[in-house]
């Protein structure tokens, strides 16, 4: 059994807001074979505490307009790992350290994921692709000629 396509959904909608908010190492897994609570994790580091914060409000701001709330939140006091369970989606939000240290995908390592590519990275790399880059100098590049020159 694999994940409900609802349930895919919500993990690529909370990823997404994570990765809005700078998160790193954004990825999901469907745990839906070995966890019959839920369907999928979404896993997102932060390298410190006021970021995690500004990523769990993300994520559950986003999640709330499409009418989608957290039946538990977990850990948002000290903001080093906090757990928002959305049922059918937990969303872990780690410190890079926490990330290391419990190492999720590891422990879930044998579980699929559901692939997850930053849309708003891939629009900002395919708008600036080829566009000249301003070196801060005052100086207007020659064409094919690229910043830190």
């Amino acid at each position: 059994m694999t994940a409900s396509a609802e349930a895919r959904d919500t993990a690529l909608l909370a990823a997404q807001a994570a990765a809005d908010k700078l998160a790193t190492d954004v990825s999901i897994v469907d745990v839906s074979d070995r966890l019959a609570i839920t369907d999928a994790f979404v896993l997102a580091s932060a390298p410190n505490e006021r970021q995690v914060q500004s990523i769990v409000d993300e994520v559950e701001e986003r999640l709330r307009k499409h009418g989608i709330k957290p039946v538990r939140r977990e850990g948002v006091a000290e903001s080093r790992w906090v757990l928002l369970d959305f049922v059918d989606v937990v969303v872990h939000v780690q410190h890079a350290e926490e990330r290391a240290y419990y190492a999720l995908e590891r422990l879930w390592k044998d579980c699929p994921t559901i692939p997850f590519s930053d849309s708003a990275r891939s629009a900002s790399s395919e708008a600036g692709a080829g566009a000249p880059v301003d070196s801060g100098d005052g100086a207007v590049p020659a064409d094919g000629e690229t910043a830190g020159r």
